[in-house]
């Protein structure tokens, strides 16, 4: 018991210290019993020469708990002994006058050690701050600078990266750590001055390994590069297909794939199929043969695979979903789906429509990558965009809605504002003898159209008949094609359908070339129902004039851009519109 008597205890306020052990002592030390410190705020009676005597006998009871050899021990810089010093812990008796002599230096040593403890517990719940003085104090003594004591914090600062396009050549962006793809990809747009349509995208590729998959746009790329290698590197292209699954789920997700976990037959409506993939209550689940390479082999088994939230599976068993014959193939949490693009030759691959899961800690090993093989394009996007799903459920559909949430916003803004005097513009007629004001909102379109046209055709007479001015040469309508984003020239059939693989096969696709068989000739690829098909168009000749056609003369134009813009807007004898220009850019 405290021999302290307070009488008013109402405003008396006591502290103890932790009987936690202090982190600098031996784990076999028995740390000492200390009384209570006491905070008085109110002068009463207090029992002064009872508190000067208690003081006293802690602290010779206090210095014979604690092992002093001599007066010549040294002590540490920071007022503790030595550390070998605390292991002995019987003290050989002394006189009391020696030990009236011994008990002050105890004291500093137990004050000391008592605001060491403080500062340990003040530091583990309040954040630490950086010593000023490193060199002052080592790491080992410091409480602040213990590894234990320092929160984990994000990657910060500047870092570099190099970003290629599609011809080779590389730029060297310096950005932030906490930069997303999406945010990158947007300041290439800028920097390039390329068409801001949110169909751009960053590309990781591992040519060592024949891979590549597109970022998804909240992905952090300090991140992502932190787990590649020296020989991989970032791309910076076109990718339409990345949301289109959002638009079209039906053409990405076949009804003999798709089934409930819970359900052992019965359909998913069209409005509830995304909605199931989204939700993470719901069981669904992509069902069907896949080849599957074993590990360390060349040899490719066909099983029937199961694709879930909880990872890829496959059966001993047939077609069993039983748990006891369902084995598992690789993990969605730290595993990223590629598609392989050193074709089917290097893998021995069964077919061509060949992908990849790779976890993340795999570097260049190619004996853990899990080869996998689908028997059409439509099956292997299928699986693909599910693995998506299934990893990052709502995210992927947050990203695709925030640029159309930002487009609705610059909406306001985006049309220009026009002047009192353009307002008082309106649409004339000057075909007759009397010029007059056309009201017909559409009969002034087809107007315009019909100017249009009209221009092209006295720019071709001008062409045929020659000009003096070199800004309009003879040949201006051979050539005015070539300067257009999605006019790629000499290109082989296999080099057009691997640029439409690359930037997504979705419907409207589409890249002009010039023929191969027909000189005079140009094809016209594009990609529906993601198929690639090849129109060939026709020079075909009228009072003249040379024309272009791609329906034998049924429908003809003056030069490659007018047939495009007529094509985008009808579909004529195509099976659907061009929609999506498949263009490369030069950083």
């Amino acid at each position: 018991a405290c021999p302290l008597s307070i009488k008013n205890s109402a405003q008396a306020h006591i502290f103890y210290s932790s009987p936690t052990p202090s982190p600098y002592e031996s784990p076999t030390h028995v740390s000492p019993s200390f009384p209570p410190v006491l905070s008085l705020y109110e002068e009463d009676d207090v029992d002064l020469e009872a508190l000067v005597n208690d003081m006293n006998s802690s602290f010779e009871s206090l210095y014979t708990s604690c092992s002093v050899q001599t007066e010549s021990t040294p002590l540490l810089h920071n007022g503790q002994l030595p550390r070998h010093a605390a292991y002995h812990t019987h003290a050989q008796p002394t006189s009391p006058h020696q030990r009236l002599h011994r008990s002050q230096p105890m004291h500093i040593l137990a004050v000391r050690r008592l605001q060491e403890e403080e500062q340990q517990y003040r530091t583990s719940s309040l954040p630490a701050i950086p010593n000023p003085f490193p060199e002052l104090c080592s790491p080992a003594s410091s409480p602040t600078l213990s590894s234990g004591s320092l929160p984990q914090c994000q990657p910060s600062g500047k870092y570099i990266i190099k970003v290629f396009s599609e011809d080779g050549m590389g730029k060297v962006v310096e950005i932030p750590a906490d930069m997303t793809a999406r945010d990158l990809c947007q300041f290439l747009v800028y920097k390039n001055h390329c068409v801001d349509d949110n169909s751009w995208a960053l590309v990781e590729h591992h040519p060592a390994l024949g891979l590549e998959r597109c970022l998804e746009d909240h992905e952090l790329v300090v991140q992502v590069q932190a787990s590649m290698t020296s020989e991989s590197k970032f791309l910076f292209r076109k990718n339409y297909a990345k949301y289109e699954f959002f638009k079209n789920p039906l053409n990405f997700f076949p009804e003999q794939m798709v089934a409930f976990c819970q359900e052992t037959s019965g359909t998913i409506p069209p409005s509830q199929l995304l909605q199931n993939f989204l939700n993470s209550s719901s069981c669904p689940e992509i069902q069907g043969y896949l080849y599957v390479k074993e590990m360390a082999r060349k040899s490719w088994k066909k099983l029937y695979v199961f694709l879930r939230r909880s990872g890829l599976y496959f059966s001993t068993k047939g077609t069993s979903k039983e748990p006891r014959h369902l084995q598992l193939l690789a993990d969605l949490e730290d595993s990223n789906v590629f598609t392989v693009i050193t074709g089917r030759k290097l893998h021995n691959a069964p077919t061509d429509f060949e992908f990849c899961i790779k976890p993340n800690k795999v570097r260049n090993e190619v004996k853990e990558l899990r080869m996998l093989c689908a028997e059409d394009e439509q099956s292997r996007t299928c699986w693909m965009t599910a693995f998506r799903l299934f990893k990052y459920g709502i995210l992927l559909y947050q990203n695709y809605k925030i640029p159309q949430q930002r487009k609705t916003l610059l909406s306001h803004f985006s049309a220009p504002v026009r002047s009192v005097s353009e307002n008082s513009l309106v649409a004339m007629d000057f075909s007759g003898r009397i010029g007059r004001v056309i009201d017909n909102p559409v009969e002034a379109q087809s107007a315009a159209m019909e100017e249009g046209h009209a221009w092209r055709k006295r720019s071709q007479r001008m062409n045929i008949l020659g000009s003096p001015s070199p800004l309009h040469p003879s040949s201006l309508s051979g050539v005015i094609h070539r300067t257009q984003l999605w006019f790629h020239g000499r290109i082989s059939r296999e080099e057009s359908h691997k640029m439409i693989h690359q930037q997504g096969r979705v419907d409207g696709m589409f890249l002009l070339r010039d023929s191969q068989s027909n000189p005079k000739a140009f094809v016209l690829t594009l990609c529906h129902h993601q198929k690639i098909k090849h129109f060939q168009i026709l020079p075909c000749e009228e009072d003249g004039q040379m024309f272009l056609s791609l329906d034998d003369g049924a429908t003809k134009f003056t030069d490659l851009i007018q047939l495009v813009e007529f094509y985008v807007l009808n579909r004529g004898v195509l099976p659907c519109k061009l929609k999506h220009p498949c263009t490369t850019v030069a950083l």
